[in-house]
């Protein structure tokens, strides 16, 4: 292989997948402005205060995605338990001295950016997919496969547990349960997990009264009007007035001190009133295109690792979609969960686009293994080709 086509393997990227991430950042800057112009111009005299600080996180997001997508992804393989160890730092460091705001002490500055749990999601399913992919057919044991992996899981939930950040303990299990399966647990495993991992989150939400709360009022709206249920009615009404087309970009009402947490956690729900039910599917079908590709590239992964940490990075992006589209919409309690790449917010995007570089190195791993195949396959065409064989004479 000369050195011309090395560069070029190195370079590969995946443009399927970096106009897909292109489309979803540019959707977010224009519903982040929209939902918070009149937010930033009473708080802080400029409407496009939060839109300069999502500008600002989107290009150390980006750095982040070229830095990692450049990084050979074995790189974190060998580095994934000091990894783990500076994540479980960061989450105990943040129950100390951490920065409570919305009744929870998750952020490490006071501005509210730098949030450890977010950082978490990356490393646990870096960790994991290492973990894993080390395992190899020992995984189906108990002692080697699912006893391991419930302790690692319930230390990281239970560290996010106490800031309390019920919503993303329960992303982290249900990614790495999934990861888990992928890697090759067998159905006795999985239906274990179900069992016990259901009961333990029913017995949590039960000793959470803010939990148990919103999975009350999830049952029955008319329990608690002016709370939770006020939240999940707003957002409701704001889709309901978008109607298939919306009444445009910008001239959405709800937004103006109806609906709480607008531009992080229900933002969607601006989506579907300014660009109504077309907008909010065409959203939809970029997440499913981000599923397809990541799953495509784990597919065609060169190792158990990458394939391992490739589903695991798009299940982590595509679950937490799932799971803010489904709290909007009523399909399920109140969480507080951003949307990926359009939320407002530091550590969730450059999260986000960490997790794209990654998946853009599993893939540009991918096609050197093909690039390498194929000329394998032609030097061996190009030896039968050129080589003469000589035969015996028969008399």
């Amino acid at each position: 292989m000369t050195v011309k086509r090395i560069r070029e393997a190195s370079w590969r990227i995946d443009y399927f997948l970096i106009i897909t991430v292109a489309a979803l950042l540019i959707v977010g800057l224009m519903l982040v402005y929209s939902a918070t112009f009149d937010l930033a111009y009473k708080g802080y005299g400029d409407p496009a205060y939060f839109l300069k600080r999502q500008i600002l996180w989107m290009a150390v997001g980006l750095v982040a995605l070229i830095v990692l997508a450049r990084i050979e992804y074995h790189f974190w393989q060998r580095v994934a338990v000091l990894l783990m160890a500076g994540v479980l730092l960061l989450l105990g460091i943040v129950l100390v001295v951490g920065n409570t705001r919305f009744g929870g002490q998750r952020w490490l500055l006071p501005g509210g950016s730098i949030q450890p749990s977010e950082l978490c999601k990356l490393a646990v399913v870096i960790y994991i997919a290492a973990w894993l992919s080390s395992k190899g057919e020992r995984i189906r044991q108990l002692t080697h496969g699912l006893i391991p992996f419930a302790i690692l899981i319930g230390l990281v939930t239970g560290l996010i547990m106490f800031q309390p950040d019920l919503s993303t303990a329960a992303l982290i299990a249900v990614t790495g349960g999934t990861m888990f399966f992928i890697a090759g647990a067998d159905l006795l495993q999985l239906a274990i997990s179900l069992i016990f991992g259901g009961a333990t989150f029913v017995f949590l939400v039960s000793q959470m009264p803010h939990s148990a709360t919103r999975v009350a009022v999830f049952l029955d709206p008319n329990s608690d009007p002016n709370g939770i249920a006020y939240h999940i009615r707003q957002t409701l009404i704001a889709l309901g007035c978008g109607g298939w087309t919306g009444v445009g970009l910008g001239a959405g009402r709800q937004k103006f001190g109806y609906i709480p947490a607008v531009h992080t956690d229900a933002i969607f729900a601006v989506l579907g009133e300014e660009l109504g039910l077309i907008g909010c599917l065409v959203v939809i079908g970029l997440f499913v295109a981000l599923a397809y590709r990541g799953l495509k590239i784990a597919l065609e992964a060169p190792d158990a690792f990458g394939t391992v940490l490739a589903a695991g990075l798009t299940c982590s992006l595509v679950i937490q979609a799932l799971v803010n589209i489904a709290v909007v919409t009523a399909t399920l309690p109140y969480a507080g969960v951003p949307l990926p790449f359009i939320s407002y917010g530091g550590s969730s995007l450059v999260v986000a686009l960490g997790s794209v570089g990654l998946l853009l190195s599993i893939s540009r791993g991918s096609g050197n293994k093909r690039r390498v195949s194929m000329r394998a396959r032609d030097n061996l065409g190009g030896r039968d080709r050129g080589t003469r064989v000589s035969r015996p004479v028969r008399r």
